[in-house]
């Protein structure tokens, strides 16, 4: 079986940036610019007051009280000429008249019967906002890969761009299977419990940026599962079945898979949780296999699938923070020592750095410890006990993507 790393590099060696679609700066928000944005022309594009107040030659103002020849509003089309000794009422945004050098604020000056007097003498270009002062003329403003946050979707505008090409959410079918399933608001009668990974995991695909795509609940029959895969192929860039990928007389996914004509990437992983764990190719689209089991399935998905998307998407940071914590307790492995071991646990900062313990009991089936997980400690193969005060490999799982 591979490796985990190894695994996870296959995984994203299949998760290319989508093509670039182009979007209104609405839309576009959280997404990642697909190219290098460059400004067509300065921000500002002339020279316009900083603030409410008089244009003047410094000079001029230098000599004492001067007439005041008029005002100048954002907007003007045209600007008179400043003659000489005399000051120009401006308000903040309106350009700058050519002769002026300055523009004194309406709180450092006294105006009275049409002429102004100013309480110190303005320094040259105070107040002047200059051509190209917060974008030159060919500047990069947004580089490819960048997320376009607020401040981007403004600079955006400001240079003339009301839409940018980015890479798009990709669209995710999400496939439950397992007779024993019901709707969550359903009460289980006997031998069924309630499907609770359709929820787990399309939040999941919501939470990394993606479009989840629930699809109706697949019965454990080849018929049913060849259908639903044909279907969710025809309607989203990535596939994501979850159970039916095990080796069970009832597991049907991966044999559907081959008879289409699927290539596989990898099946099968040396981990716990999650060790029949599969990636595919069908129709240029991957189709993850992932196990049934809810922490299974949701820890799968923020191993694999989450980076996986994030790729997808053009996005630089593809994985969480990862930090050394120490261990609060002892810990044995209990399975194969030849796996890595995905261990939900509680990170606390104490004067000493993170300690670390585990969330709850790590069984597959128990959600209710990954509730409390604020991290995940990785235990590499090889190694069969944790001790009070050993380091663990941790990732936060509360904390954005940064590298």
């Amino acid at each position: 079986m591979l490796g985990y790393e190894e695994a996870l590099q296959r995984v994203l060696a299949h998760a290319a940036p989508l093509p670039p679609r182009v979007l209104p700066l609405a839309e576009a928000l959280g997404l990642a610019a697909a190219e290098d944005i460059h400004a067509l022309e300065p921000v500002p594009p002339f020279r316009n007051a900083a603030m409410d107040g008089f244009a003047v030659r410094v000079e001029d103002a230098a000599r004492g009280r001067l007439p005041v020849g008029g005002t100048l509003a954002a907007g003007m089309a045209h600007v008179p000429p400043l003659a000489p000794g005399t000051a120009v009422r401006i308000m903040t945004g309106a350009p700058v008249p050519p002769e002026a050098d300055a523009v004194v604020p309406l709180e450092e000056a006294v105006a009275e019967g049409g002429e102004v007097t100013f309480l110190r003498p303005p320094r040259p270009g105070a107040h002047i906002r200059l051509p190209g002062e917060d974008i030159p003329e060919g500047g990069r403003v947004v580089p490819a890969g960048a997320v376009i946050r607020p401040a981007e979707a403004g600079v955006l505008a400001a240079i003339g761009r009301p839409t940018i090409p980015v890479r798009p959410r990709p669209r995710v079918a999400v496939l439950t299977t397992g007779n024993e399933l019901v709707d969550a608001g359903t009460r289980p009668g006997p031998g069924q419990i309630r499907d609770a990974n359709i929820h787990s995991l399309c939040a999941q695909v919501q939470a990394a940026g993606g479009v989840p795509l629930p699809f109706p609940r697949v019965e454990d029959t080849r018929e049913a599962v060849a259908a639903a895969l044909a279907a969710a192929l025809e309607a989203a860039d990535v596939v994501l079945t979850n159970g039916g990928i095990s080796v069970g007389d009832f597991d049907y996914i991966k044999a559907v898979l081959e008879a289409e004509g699927a290539e596989q990437v990898f099946w099968r992983v040396a981990q716990k949780p999650g060790a029949p764990l599969g990636l595919w190719v069908l129709r240029g689209r991957p189709v993850f296999g992932i196990p049934g089991n809810p922490v299974a399935a949701m820890l799968m998905f923020e191993a694999y699938v989450r980076p996986a998307l994030r790729s997808l998407m053009g996005y630089p940071h593809l994985h969480r923070p990862e930090r050394t914590g120490t261990m609060a307790a002892l810990w044995k492995r209990s399975g194969d020592p030849r796996r890595t071991e995905f261990l939900r646990v509680i990170a606390e900062r104490s004067p000493e750095g993170l300690r670390v313990r585990l969330a709850g009991p790590q069984g597959s089936g128990i959600l209710s410890s990954l509730v409390r997980a604020n991290a995940i400690a990785l235990v590499p193969e090889g190694l069969t006990s944790l001790t009070p005060g050993d380091p663990v490999r941790l990732q936060m799982l509360d904390e954005p993507e940064d590298h």
